[in-house]
């Protein structure tokens, strides 16, 4: 669907807000670690955006492009099917006032940078700030890209309505999948390379709390995030959904619901589990609701965004102890929880739940349309499971040959800050001892 060219100009206001999102994520990801690590984290979030918004303008519009640009077909069953876009790198030639193609490009600079930077809270204490880096320069070059273009530049996955019927094809207008996943898959790819901590399981065979640094930065960066997620779905909803001004008060609504339901519902659980609330997993709860929220905020009635939220709170609170307890995944912020089990979920409710006239996928629960829809969003469910992950840890595993990703273990107890950076986040402290 393309855009109301009437309300490009309030899209590119929403623009402007995004940024918030990528801003409270570091601040999450340096709380999450520890203290001798905390001014590293923050410099490796903000390089990996950096990188990742760089290469994605250099290389990655190249593959990903948008919709009506130049793209590789190839015909299959009387079908065509686009696969690629072949636009010119570096925006040579590129059109800034092309409406709809230049705000695309801009939103796409920051989402890059944000599926980027979400890996780094996952290779907290332990991952080099260069091969940060190479992995954001890997991501944004290639991998992001590439689905982003299936999705949101007309590509097969969105294709699957008019090709083989199913509903209005594979839709994701807010980045549950596109951007939130495929960071949350590469986040688990990092944790696979990488390893854990050292300390995180002893010999015993037992998971051993290494807590956050500083919860009250985690939960700060929460509320930092909520007003550029909302300007995110906003803005992907015009882009990639085609909506009227007049659902983007729906969109904000859903998205603030949603994050809402997620976080109380965590807030109950985790009380019902530990005796007390877990203000961590709170935390992360929070940021899942938001989440699950990108891939359905301008398709449903606001009860519908609170189910959502509440299943994605839930999800997100048992995902987190299993990746932890029984998978021995180190991953200090819960950020293959939080954004890839969390979207995955968000993706799977667009063709689940019921939903309003007069957009995607707007037949009633339970109908053959819906049916349809939802058949397509397990495609592209699989697409990222099947193809991306695998494709995304293959990379790092190359990456991670040819410079090992992983500092010494000497680094690693005298604190990223230190090693990396030759001084700490609070010099008046003695922060470099094992806690």
């Amino acid at each position: 669907m393309e855009a109301d060219a009437t309300i490009l100009p309030f899209c590119a206001v929403l623009i402007v807000v995004v940024p918030l999102v990528p801003a409270g994520m570091s601040l999450i990801n340096c709380g999450f670690g520890r203290v001798r690590g905390a001014a590293n984290a923050i410099l490796s979030s903000l390089a990996a955006m950096a990188v990742a918004g760089l290469l994605y303008c250099l290389v990655g519009y190249s593959w990903g492009g948008s919709t009506g640009g130049h793209s590789m077909v190839f015909h299959l069953g009387g079908k065509a099917w686009n696969w690629l876009a072949m636009e010119p790198l570096s925006l040579w030639g590129f059109l800034f006032s092309s409406g709809a193609p230049a705000l695309v490009l801009a939103l796409q600079t920051f989402t890059a940078g944000i599926a980027a930077l979400i890996p780094v809270s996952t290779g907290a204490d332990r991952w080099r700030l260069r091969s940060v880096c190479f992995s954001s320069a890997l991501l944004s070059a290639w991998i992001y890209p590439l689905f982003a273009h299936w999705v949101w530049a007309d590509g097969w996955l969105a294709q699957l309505g008019t090709n083989f019927g199913l509903g209005h094809g594979f839709v994701d207008p807010g980045g549950a999948g596109v951007v939130q996943v495929v960071g949350g898959l590469s986040a688990l790819a990092i944790a696979w390379t990488l390893g854990p901590r050292h300390g995180k399981y002893p010999a015993d065979g037992n998971s051993a709390a290494l807590p956050a640094h500083n919860v009250v930065f985690v939960l700060f960066g929460c509320v930092l995030v909520l007003p550029g997620w909302i300007a995110l779905n906003s803005t992907g909803a015009i882009l990639f959904a085609g909506v009227s001004l007049a659902r983007i008060p729906l969109v904000a609504v859903n998205t603030v619901l949603s994050g809402f339901a997620s976080f109380l519902v965590s807030i109950l659980a985790t009380r019902i589990r530990f005796g007390k609330p877990d203000a961590s997993l709170c935390a992360n709860g929070w940021i899942g609701g938001l989440v699950a929220s990108s891939a359905i905020s301008c398709f449903v009635a606001p009860l519908v965004a609170i189910l959502v939220g509440l299943v994605a709170g839930l999800l997100v609170t048992i995902s987190v102890e299993v990746f932890e307890a029984l998978l021995t995944v180190d991953d200090p912020g819960g950020a293959v929880s939080v954004h890839a089990v969390a979207g995955l979920w968000g993706l799977l409710a667009v063709g689940m739940v019921p939903q309003i006239a007069n957009g995607p996928g707007a037949i009633g629960f339970g109908s053959q349309a819906n049916s349809g829809q939802l058949l397509a969003q397990v495609v592209g469910v699989s697409t990222l499971i099947g193809l991306i992950l695998p494709m995304t840890y293959g990379l790092n595993l190359l990456l991670n040959r040819l410079d090992r990703q992983r500092v010494e273990d000497r680094a690693e107890r005298l604190g990223m800050d230190l090693h990396e950076l030759g001084g700490g986040a609070y010099p008046e402290f003695v922060v470099h001892v094992d806690e």
